[in-house]
C-alpha cells in the first residue's frame, strides 16, 4: 500500500474524537477539484465511527502545507482503541474531471 497511503498520520488516544484531513492535492491535475461526497471505510477493524465526510471548503494546512479548498477530504473519527491499533481507512472521492481517487489513511492509537 505504500505509494497510495496518504502521508497524514494524526496521533490519537482512546476517547478522542478527531477531525481528520487527507490531502489529494498531489493527485489532482491542474485546475481539477474534488467533488461530491467522499466515502471513508475502515479496513482493519469495526471499532471506528466515521462521520461528516466532506470535500474541504476552505484552505487547510495539512502537514505544514497549504491545501486549497476542494483539494482535501475531511471527516470525523472516534472509537479508537489501543488494542486494535494501527488503523487503516480507505478514502474514495471523485473529481470534477471525472476521475475517482482512492487513498489509504493510516494512523495509530496510543494512550502514553
Amino acid at each position: 500500500m505504500g505509494a497510495i497511503t496518504a502521508s497524514q498520520q494524526p496521533p490519537t488516544a482512546t476517547g478522542d474524537v478527531r477531525i481528520c484531513s487527507c490531502s489529494f492535492a498531489a493527485q489532482l491535475d491542474s485546475d481539477e477539484s474534488l467533488t461530491g461526497t467522499p466515502t471513508v471505510e475502515e479496513q482493519t477493524t469495526s471499532d471506528l465511527t466515521i462521520t461528516s465526510e466532506t470535500v474541504s471548503t476552505a484552505t487547510l494546512t495539512i502537514n505544514g502545507t497549504s491545501v486549497a479548498a476542494g483539494e482535501a477530504v475531511q471527516f470525523t473519527v472516534s472509537g479508537m482503541k489501543t488494542t486494535s491499533s494501527p488503523y487503516t481507512l480507505k478514502v474514495t472521492v471523485s473529481t470534477d474531471a471525472g476521475q475517482t481517487l482512492v487513498r489509504y489513511f493510516a494512523f495509530t492509537c496510543a494512550d502514553s
